[in-house]
């Protein structure tokens, strides 16, 4: 028999049932994507948020009001993306809803979903329409006339609500044009419909549903925006930037107003002091400026949307995220910590003189812990970091007001600028004298990359199908091509100007020599006043990085 209603208990178990449906569905949803780069990542951010919202429930008291506390702080300060701010917004208002009745049937479900609907658009500064914003508040009106009706209990509730999810749901393309041209559906609007299965297994026992398969060329499931804003690249911001911030909660409305005129895709939750901010932009400073104007933030998150890589971790890859290695050598007044991926990217910073690696990039992204772990195990006071990638630039900035030693940090974009400031470097002499010259070396570098469209979309550069090598530059997307090779000679081709002598090749798992030798040959019949120097970096996804100085 199916319950007709939820007291604690059957609330705790439905928010474990939700973070198992949507670890179960994480890979799916964060499958495609608006861009048809390997960046998805809404699944994993919804999933991790809902495992912060477990681990505090799971501690709870035996009370309603505990749980839904407990839902409540865990969901804010687990929040991860767009994506997961806009869920915890929607599980606050479900929650808050919840407490004061003390229990769940149909009129409580359909007000707290209300609520939750209302909680999710006031977080939102530039609500759009297709979004999971839509689903939620069709699925809460849907919910309320389903009551005035006389709807069969709990449960008949709640298959009303995940009918009429569906059929939102798959509206959601008709609204966004950017879920059309891609064809999709949207992420997180997906990723919220787990919550009604997980309602419907805590009351009856019925299985989770299975993850549908999807075809990588066209999008059924999972979709192209995160949450709520104009979705990652719709409005040509490049920056996801996320933190907590302790304010007065009159100094938000200014400080929303601030973020306003600073980019899209603007989140700001909370209450009592603490919030959790996120927004999509080009001025990472301004933004985190705006945040120190209003309070104090902290626990800073800064995420490249263009360059985001998920399951890095599953590749073939030596360390884990944050391994520290650390090469013995005679003492330097000044040492340089850069983070690596791949052996032999690893190995060439060792050969240009780098005293300790950290494993990361990507979405592998080290933590301000792990830059300490290096910096203390060298023998030097002065240390020059390297962090090889946007997202851990700010970390790698945190590091100095948290040690004794002098740590300067030269913020270097990627694995060829790294490899540039290596060769500015003079162990003799003092951090702040190598953080300028190494930082001049490294913006005199253009960088490109090549990896593989994930699946087929509409975009500036035309059709693109899944399959298809991408050359990126600083930019995003610059050229489409059929092979890895042809990618990288089109990208070249554009990259290369009169007064540059010299290209570096990083050559990753996926680059065939064929293809090199293709991409050398290349080279040298168009511009043979050049030198090419070729390096096996072993870094997975992208067969090639480029340096050309």
């Amino acid at each position: 028999m199916a319950a007709d209603r939820l007291g604690a208990e059957g609330l705790r178990e439905a928010m474990g049932w939700f973070r198992d449906a949507l670890s179960m569905h994480q890979d799916v949803i964060n499958q495609l994507n608006v861009y048809p780069v390997p960046d998805g990542d809404t699944g994993t951010n919804m999933a991790l948020t809902l495992e912060s919202v477990v681990t505090e429930v799971s501690g709870a008291g035996e009370g309603m009001t505990e749980v839904c506390r407990a839902i409540s702080h865990g969901s804010l300060m687990g929040a991860r993306g767009n994506s997961g701010v806009i869920l915890s917004q929607i599980l606050r208002g479900l929650a808050d809803s919840v407490a004061e009745a003390g229990h769940i049937d149909s009129p409580v479900l359909a007000g707290a979903l209300q609520k939750a609907s209302a909680a999710a658009d006031e977080a939102v500064s530039v609500p759009v329409e297709g979004t999971i914003l839509t689903v939620v508040r069709e699925v809460a009106t849907a919910a309320s006339q389903a009551v005035e009706q006389g709807v069969d209990g709990l449960l008949g509730l709640v298959e009303s609500c995940r009918q009429a999810g569906r059929v939102s749901l798959e509206r959601t393309p008709e609204l966004l044009p950017q879920l059309a041209r891609a064809n999709v559906v949207d992420a997180g609007a997906a990723g919220f419909l787990l919550f009604l299965d997980a309602l419907a297994t805590a009351l009856d026992g019925r299985p989770l549903p299975d993850p549908p398969p999807v075809d990588p060329g066209s999008g059924v499931v999972s979709g192209a925006t995160e949450a709520g804003g104009a979705g990652n690249g719709a409005g040509g911001m490049r920056y996801e930037v996320m933190f907590f911030l302790e304010a007065d909660d009159d100094r938000i409305g200014d400080f929303r107003e601030a973020w306003n005129g600073l980019g899209d895709s603007v989140v700001v939750v909370g209450g009592d002091g603490l919030w959790n901010c996120h927004i999509h932009s080009n001025d990472i400073g301004g933004s985190i400026e705006a945040g120190i104007g209003a309070g104090r933030p902290f626990d800073i998150r800064v995420t490249d949307l263009f360059e985001q890589v998920e399951h890095v971790e599953s590749m073939v890859v030596t360390e884990t995220s944050g391994t520290v290695t650390v090469v013995a050598g005679q003492s330097v007044r000044t040492a340089v910590v850069a983070v690596s991926v791949g052996a032999g990217v690893r190995r060439l910073f060792e050969s240009l003189g780098g005293r300790a690696t950290i494993a990361g990039g990507q979405t592998m992204n080290p933590s301000t812990e792990h830059f300490l772990q290096a910096v203390e195990r060298l023998d030097t006071s002065e240390i020059v970091l390297l962090p090889n990638n946007k997202n851990i630039v700010p970390v790698a900035e945190r590091v100095d007001e948290c040690t004794e030693a002098t740590v300067r940090v030269v913020p270097t974009r990627g694995v060829a600028e790294g490899l540039a400031a290596l060769m500015a470097y003079d162990p003799s002499a003092g951090a702040d004298q190598n953080q300028q010259a190494m930082a001049t070396a490294a913006a005199a570098v253009v960088t490109g990359e090549v990896t593989r469209a994930v699946r087929g979309t509409e975009s500036e550069l035309g059709s693109i199908v899944a399959g298809d090598w991408l050359g990126l530059d600083c930019h995003g997307p610059r050229v489409v091509a059929p092979s890895a090779a042809q990618a990288a000679i089109q990208l070249l081709g554009d990259l290369i100007h009169e007064s540059h002598e010299l290209v570096t090749l990083i050559s990753g798992v996926d680059a065939t020599a064929a293809d090199i030798e293709q991409v050398s040959e290349w080279l040298t019949r168009n511009h043979p006043h050049m030198e090419l120097e070729i390096h096996e970096g072993g870094q997975p996804l992208y067969p090639f990085y480029f340096g050309i100085e």
